[in-house]
């Protein structure tokens, strides 16, 4: 049956009742989500809802209101357009009716004869805050967390108003903050933070509190004792002209890599200006039909509702009642990505953790990394100066190894070398309880090799964080074959409790993230030892929508690691993973691959000087760029099989989670496999889809 035309299963329902408030009468229009779900809106809801708004817009013209408020519960406004109806339409014409449909009932709002108020208890996202913005003004509970349109990051655009509206209301540079930038820490607006941007116009107390107040509020704007500000954004042309130009670089990159959304978004933005509301909502409309139609829409919802549904249940997890309690936690190490693990430790496990190194002068610089760490969560916002300094009051730093005899979990984050760390286990093996659990963060070794020489192996585990640790969502939580349930089902309790993502994963070499991402990058390098040009090798990958090309990841994760970790897997896994002498002379040299300051970025050019590094191995006709990704789609396609035959994952779905919140694979690409089994490599390695039909179907595999 058509989306467009089938009920959706307890759709939200709308309601409306009078409100006096003592200088004449609102309509309360209600959202009403029917199971405690935040309200959304399928097109029986818009229906509903615009059917409504007819009436109460018969009694203002009637001039029995003064006013009509639109709200929904006291948890969530609305959290927009019903997904699950979009991920099924399948004609062009239902996803015109769903565009149309809600541009109809922001419309109407914006119709009204008489002010219009958005009451915002709770989240709004999507299409439920384009409803707030068709109202005249806007209140949100203090408590209120999210407020966003993350339509771009999904394949979509605000097309419901947002990308025109938007932009009036607060100016073209704070929107396309909002519509394209979303930087990870403010991607979603708390209350306070859209009150400071002009999203909304007022903040009232939260819970059972908030609609008293927020009335209290309408009825002090309804007699002109408030007057929110409303400035002309459109007059300031060269201004809107900036904010469009900075960002069209970005977004051209981002459609040249199989995600056209942000292009579109920019291009309805830039038009608003001075668009007409008809015109500007029919282009929106033009662009939410190409959208929803696209494979990358598909692809991103497949890998949203995966690495959500992963995030509360990972598959592989044992039974949490066999966790043991981790109440005091050792770190072995004080460098940078121990002073890492032990900041997440303290603030999120709020236990006291100890890092032990080996001399006084490193210890004492990785209390000083956790100080710094905890300075800036408080600078940002994410913990209170109080919090702050009771973070810094758990970690302590120490010489001395028996400082971690009463500790219940112990992970190593020491350099990555095999001896080295064998070494630290046989030292903290002889201090700590037979009890306590023994974790490594390795990124490529072997958990089982390290086990060897211990007297109780059963309590080793891999906990493998990314960096930077506070950032990076995933964790590869590694068993090895001789790990006991105690320490597997703590480990994965750990993590949980870091609020991070875990991956069950067997014990093999690189595990699945960097196993994969080295394959890839082995992949380039082995191209340019095969005479590729450096513009080529770097232009090869646009199409996969990375985060950033080779040369820039590489420099990220650092030449000398990627060099090691490179050398590992080949000792490993085989000549599969090209040798380099290119990148093993540039790691000897301390020359780096692009020129940056301070971080390496998607920006960073490749230094053309290092060209002549590579060409060890140069054929008669090297590869072009479209060469180059052939050949990395088959070698992913080959080790993604591996992982899969060699039971390191349960299953594609789990490498999806990895390379998503492990390696920023794009989610408009839907996770690792059905990018494969979209550009045919899977097929022409393996001679099969990674995805069953039916999954693959939602991941626009066809």
């Amino acid at each position: 049956m058509s989306p467009a035309t089938s009920p959706t299963p307890a759709p939200t329902t709308v309601t409306a009742e009078d409100v006096d408030l003592g200088t004449g009468t609102l309509a309360l229009v209600r959202l009403v989500p029917p199971d405690g779900r935040p309200p959304t809106l399928g097109v029986h809801t818009l229906e509903a809802l615009r059917a409504t708004l007819a009436e109460v817009a018969a009694r203002a013209h009637a001039g029995e209101l003064v006013a009509v408020a639109l709200t929904g519960t006291t948890d969530a406004f609305a959290a927009g357009a019903d997904l699950d109806v979009v991920a099924t339409v399948t004609d062009a014409a239902d996803a015109r009716r769903i565009a149309e449909a809600g541009h109809a009932v922001v419309a109407a709002l914006g119709d009204l004869p008489v002010p219009t108020f958005a009451l915002v208890g709770g989240l709004a996202l999507g299409g439920g805050l384009e409803l707030a913005l068709a109202c005249t003004y806007r209140a949100a509970a203090a408590d209120v967390r999210a407020l966003g349109l993350p339509e771009t990051q999904l394949g979509l655009v605000p097309g419901w108003g947002g990308c025109s509206l938007l932009p009036r209301l607060l100016g073209p540079e704070a929107a396309l903050q909002v519509i394209i930038d979303q930087p990870p820490r403010r991607a979603l607006l708390d209350a306070q933070g859209a009150l400071e941007l002009g999203l909304v116009d007022t903040v009232q107390r939260p819970g059972e509190d908030f609609l008293p107040g927020a009335l209290s509020w309408v009825v002090e704007v309804l007699t002109g004792a408030i007057e929110p500000p409303r400035p002309d954004r459109t007059a300031d042309a060269a201004a809107w002209d900036a904010a469009v130009a900075a960002r069209r670089g970005a977004a051209d990159r981002r459609a040249a890599g199989g995600a056209p959304a942000a292009a579109r978004a920019l291009a309805l933005v830039e038009a608003a200006r001075t668009a007409t509301r008809a015109e500007a909502f029919a282009a929106e409309d033009d662009a939410l039909v190409e959208l929803i139609m696209s494979d990358q829409l598909r692809a991103g919802l497949y890998a949203q509702r995966l690495t959500r549904r992963r995030a509360k249940a990972p598959t592989g997890a044992p039974a949490a009642e066999l966790a043991r309690p981790v109440r005091r936690i050792g770190v072995i190490g004080a460098g940078l990505m121990a002073s890492q693990l032990a900041l997440l430790l303290a603030s999120r496990l709020r236990v006291p953790v100890t890092m032990r190194d080996l001399d006084a002068d490193r210890a004492e610089a990785g209390l000083a990394a956790v100080r710094a760490g905890a300075a800036g969560l408080a600078r940002s916002g994410r913990l209170t100066p109080a919090d702050a300094e009771a973070v810094v009051a758990r970690v302590h730093a120490t010489t001395d190894l028996a400082d971690l005899a009463d500790a219940d979990l112990v992970i190593e984050a020491v350099f990555e070398e095999l001896d080295v760390k064998r070494a630290v286990f046989a030292e903290v093996e002889g201090v700590v309880r037979p009890d306590c659990i023994l974790a490594t963060n390795t990124s490529a070794l072997s958990v089982t090799a390290m086990a060897d020489a211990l007297a109780h192996p059963a309590r080793l585990v891999g906990l493998h964080f990314f960096n930077p640790v506070a950032q990076m969502p995933l964790v590869e939580v590694v068993r090895a074959p001789r790990t006991d349930d105690a320490a597997y089902a703590t480990a994965f309790a750990v993590a949980a409790a870091c609020r991070k993502t875990a991956v069950a994963v067997a014990d093999a070499p690189g595990f699945v993230v960097n196993r994969l991402l080295v394959r890839l990058l082995g992949e380039v390098l082995g191209a340019c030892e095969e005479g590729t040009s450096l513009a080529d090798a770097e232009r090869a990958l646009a199409p996969m929508g990375l985060p950033m090309g080779p040369f820039p990841l590489l420099q990220l994760v650092g030449p000398a690691v990627a060099a090691h970790v490179l050398h590992t897997l080949r000792a490993e896994l085989g000549d599969r993973y090209p040798a380099s002498p290119g990148l093993d002379r540039l790691v000897a040299e301390g020359e780096p691959l692009v020129a940056f300051e301070g971080r390496p970025s998607a920006s960073s050019r490749v230094r053309p000087e290092i060209a002549g590094y590579f060409g060890s191995r140069p054929l008669a006709e090297p590869l072009d760029a479209d060469g180059v990704l052939h050949r990395v789609q088959e070698a992913l396609a080959q080790e993604a099989g591996a992982l899969l035959a060699d039971g390191v994952v349960a299953g594609p779905e789990d490498v999806d989670v990895a390379m998503i919140l492990g390696a920023g694979w794009p989610l408009h690409n839907g996770g690792l496999t059905p990018y494969l089994d979209r550009s045919g490599a899977s097929e022409r390695v393996l001679g099969r889809r990674f995805l069953a039909p039916g999954v693959a179907s939602l991941a626009a595999a066809g």
